[in-house]
């Protein structure tokens, strides 16, 4: 821990909640700290003409893996752009529930064509096993999550990627990155927008917390001291992770 620092300030590195029933403004609250939300990346469409440069033929494909609703969005997208409107016999693996309830916005919601995990690409392999005879797509970003593609490969999973959607970082000219007692990062893209948009940035004594293996390893590969990590048995969650630093660092 940062010597006996207090936290005061915290930037979010994700868009605001659209509502104030959030952990994180419970935080705020139960600490009295403020906290900023500003997201450090953005997700661009890659163009149909790019897209069919990977000879990936939609209509091929009867199940479709969907991990984001990020990547639901751009699948229909390109689906939309490549005239393919039929997914009557089209099945989607989801992995997680409100996910799955989010393909309402594109098609009629059945069971026995939405299927989907507990928010973890562990459950949904688990599901997926149950369809051993299909040949899964999986609409990804160019850069994809590696925990996810060795989940499925370890799973013995027949799949095939298809790069959809791009991850670019954000225009952060106008964020003073030095307010803030502690940065909250949720993907590697983050922390390399971070270092984009200051590439002079000395950490000093702001607190570093980072969700997931490999946000955590590329903000030390980028010389940061990660301080507060979550997933983590006692911190599931991200909010959980920074509530139990708190405790210790505000006391």
């Amino acid at each position: 821990m940062t010597g006996n620092l207090k936290v005061k300030t915290i930037l979010v590195t994700q868009p605001k909640p659209e509502t104030d029933k959030n952990p994180y403004f419970d935080l705020a609250k139960k600490f009295n700290l403020k906290i900023d939300f500003r997201p450090f990346i953005q997700i661009e469409g890659i163009p149909s003409k790019d897209f069919r440069r990977d000879r990936v033929n939609l209509p091929d494909f009867q199940a479709v893996i969907l991990t984001s609703r990020q990547a639901a969005d751009h699948y229909f997208r390109m689906a939309n752009e490549m005239r393919f409107t039929n997914f009557d016999e089209v099945k989607f693996f989801c992995v997680s529930e409100s996910t799955a309830f989010y393909l309402q916005k594109y098609i009629t919601y059945r069971k026995r064509k939405v299927f989907y995990g507990n928010n973890s690409i562990n459950d949904l392999t688990d599901v997926l096993k149950k369809h051993k005879k299909e040949k899964f797509l999986l609409p990804c970003s160019e850069v994809m999550n590696p925990d996810i593609i060795n989940t499925l490969k370890e799973g013995d999973i027949d799949f095939v990627t298809a790069a959809i959607y791009r991850t670019v970082s954000s225009d952060l000219s106008d964020v003073d990155i030095n307010s803030f007692d502690m940065i909250v990062f949720f993907s590697p893209s983050g922390v390399q927008s971070l270092i984009k948009n200051f590439p002079k940035y000395k950490q000093n004594n702001t607190r570093i917390a980072t969700f997931g293996v490999t946000t955590a390893q590329t903000a030390k590969e980028a010389k940061l001291k990660v301080e507060v990590m979550a997933p983590v048995p006692e911190a599931p969650s991200m909010t959980m992770a920074i509530e139990q630093y708190l405790k210790k660092a505000n006391k």
